[in-house]
C-alpha cells in the first residue's frame, strides 16, 4: 500500500478574484507556493492537484505537481465541498490501483504555509491516532461577547455573556485555511474532515491570512515578507 498522498483542489472558477489559484503571489503562482511546501516537506510519495482546469493543470506541473486526470464536472461548481472533491480523488485513485493510508489536503492558496507545519501536523496525526488533524487559529475576541445589528440597533448574539470578563471566557479557534491532514480509512467511512476524533496545531496571527479580497491578498503578501 502507498502510504501518503498530499492533494491540492484548485478549480478554474473564481468570481471574487478571478484566477485566483494561479494569480501571482510575490513573483510567482500562488499555486506553487503549496506544491513546493509539499515537496519540500520529504513527507509525500505524489503531490497532486485536483483542477477542472487545463490552464492550472499546466502551471501545476510546471512547478512539480501531477495531474493524473481532470475533476469531474459534477465537482466543480460552487456547491461542491472539500470533501467532495477528496472523495473523488481517493476514488480515482484507487481505480488506478493506487491506495493511501494518510493523505493532506493543502489548499492552493495557502502561501504562509510552512513545512514545519505540515511535518508537526502529520506528527501528531500519527502519534495520536486521529481522523485528521489541522491548523486552527484563535479568535483574537471573545465570540462569546460578538455583536450582530437587528434595525440598525447593536445586540449581543449571547447576551448572558454581556458583562463577562474577557479573561474569563473559554477560548475560540477558527480553521487556518491551510491544510488537512487526514486519515484514508475514517474519511471513506465517515465523509468528513471534521469528527469527533479531530485534533489541531495551533498557528500565531502572522502565520495564516484567509485570501477573499483584493486587500487580504495585500495583507497576505505583508505577513509572507515579514
Amino acid at each position: 500500500m502507498s502510504k501518503v498522498l498530499a492533494i491540492i483542489p484548485a478549480r478554474g472558477g473564481s468570481k471574487r478574484i478571478p484566477k485566483k489559484n494561479i494569480r501571482e503571489f510575490l513573483g510567482k503562482p500562488i499555486i506553487a507556493y503549496s506544491i513546493e511546501a509539499a515537496i519540500n516537506s520529504g513527507l509525500f510519495e505524489e503531490v497532486m492537484v485536483s483542477t477542472d482546469s487545463e490552464e492550472i493543470a499546466r502551471t501545476a506541473e510546471r512547478f512539480g505537481a501531477k495531474v493524473p486526470f481532470l475533476r469531474s464536472a459534477e465537482n466543480s461548481d460552487d456547491f461542491a465541498t472539500t470533501a467532495d472533491v477528496l472523495l473523488e480523488v481517493i476514488m480515482k485513485y484507487k481505480e488506478l490501483g493506487k491506495d493511501y493510508e494518510y493523505f493532506c489536503c493543502i489548499y492552493p492558496i495557502a502561501p504562509l504555509v510552512q513545512v514545519s507545519k505540515l511535518q508537526a501536523a502529520y506528527e501528531k496525526l500519527l502519534a495520536g491516532d486521529y481522523d485528521s488533524v489541522y491548523p486552527v487559529q484563535r479568535f483574537s475576541y471573545p465570540i462569546q461577547r460578538a455583536l450582530k445589528i437587528e434595525d440598525d440597533k447593536l445586540r449581543f448574539f449571547f447576551p448572558e455573556y454581556s458583562t463577562a470578563r474577557s479573561q474569563d471566557l473559554e477560548p475560540a479557534y477558527k480553521d487556518a485555511g491551510q491544510f488537512y491532514w487526514i486519515k484514508t480509512i475514517p474519511f471513506l467511512q465517515k465523509k468528513s474532515i471534521l469528527t469527533d476524533n479531530s485534533s489541531c496545531i495551533i498557528l500565531k496571527d502572522i502565520e495564516s491570512e484567509d485570501l477573499d479580497t483584493l486587500e487580504d491578498w495585500e495583507i497576505a503578501e505583508m505577513k509572507y515578507k515579514l
